[in-house]
């Protein structure tokens, strides 16, 4: 069997826990809104707390999510200037949010735990805080330019729990502290749990979903799956040639979690900021539906053609 079909099979059963989220919707009636409470406010804060413990922080480490925080807002406000008077309505600014980030929580975590070992996992974990400011700083203000303000961006930020679990976890890592192993094992179950919840309730949120021709916006699904699908791993890779080349400042591992933050779908969020601004909803969810899909291909593939891991 080839390494793209060996890999295709590891990446698989994420997608059976789309369609397990999808039928427990539909058929147990089980709420969204609790999932992703539960995501929010127990299994993510644990998760981020647990793994910015057991990360051995350097230079190298902490430059991942300073670098991709920066270069996700670069992207997004690039791409508002570009597309901002594309549409009538806020779909421009969808656009720039989407485009600057990708689902690196719910669908990239669940992926760092099958390709990478604990210890790395745990990095990507940290790196995740990238996605985290972009889509609560950067991300929501071109997102919702023209309706919120900083302030208010911020404040939204401050609310996280996410946020204060990592700044404690970083807290007690400089200080030296380790979490026993006992309680790491039970920790560790958290991650796992964190991934098969979200992917199951990207399933749940496909519930109503309506695929009429209004909601497929060839133009809007065309650039954002040109940025997220071509542009992220092309830059990524361009910006790893030039490390190994000029500035060797990273390693091969942090490499692959580099570009496994480049090559997952378009993030859930831009649903959620789609119906918090009004610019029909509908359109960004089948936008995302559909990258979670494509993704089924390209995953696989792009780590094929990495190298495989």
């Amino acid at each position: 069997m080839s390494l793209f079909f060996i890999i295709l099979l590891k990446v698989f059963p994420i997608y059976i826990n789309v369609v397990l989220g999808y039928l427990s919707s539909k058929f147990l009636n089980v709420k969204r809104e609790s999932i992703a409470t539960l995501l929010i406010y127990i299994l993510g804060p644990i998760v981020v707390f647990s793994a910015t413990l057991s990360v051995k922080i350097d230079f190298a480490v902490a430059f991942l999510p300073i670098f991709l925080f920066v270069f996700c807002s670069i992207i997004a406000f690039g791409t508002l200037a570009l597309f901002k008077n594309t549409w009538s309505d806020p779909t421009g600014n969808i656009l720039a949010f989407s485009a600057g980030t990708g689902n690196t929580g719910y669908f990239g975590i669940p992926l760092a735990i099958i390709f990478f070992p604990p210890s790395l996992a745990d990095i990507y974990i940290f790196t995740v805080l990238a996605s985290l400011l972009y889509e609560s700083t950067s991300g929501f203000y071109v997102t919702a330019k023209g309706n919120f303000t900083v302030k208010e961006s911020l404040k939204k930020m401050s609310r996280l729990p996410i946020l204060y679990a990592f700044i404690f976890g970083i807290i007690l890592n400089i200080a030296g502290f380790e979490i026993p192993d006992v309680i790491s094992s039970y920790t560790a179950q958290f991650k796992g749990a964190y991934g098969i919840l979200g992917m199951m309730m990207l399933g749940m949120g496909l519930i109503g979903l309506k695929n009429s021709e209004g909601n497929f916006d060839i133009k809007f699904i065309s650039i954002a799956y040109f940025m997220k699908f071509i542009f992220w791993p092309l830059a990524i890779l361009g910006f790893i040639f030039l490390d190994k080349t000029f500035f060797i400042f990273l390693n091969d591992d942090l490499y692959k979690v580099l570009f496994l933050f480049a090559i997952v779908p378009l993030a859930g969020n831009t649903v959620t900021l789609a119906v918090l601004l009004n610019a029909k909803p509908e359109k960004a969810s089948l936008a995302v539906f559909l990258s979670t899909v494509v993704s089924v291909v390209t995953i696989p593939l792009y780590i094929f053609l990495y190298g495989g891991f």
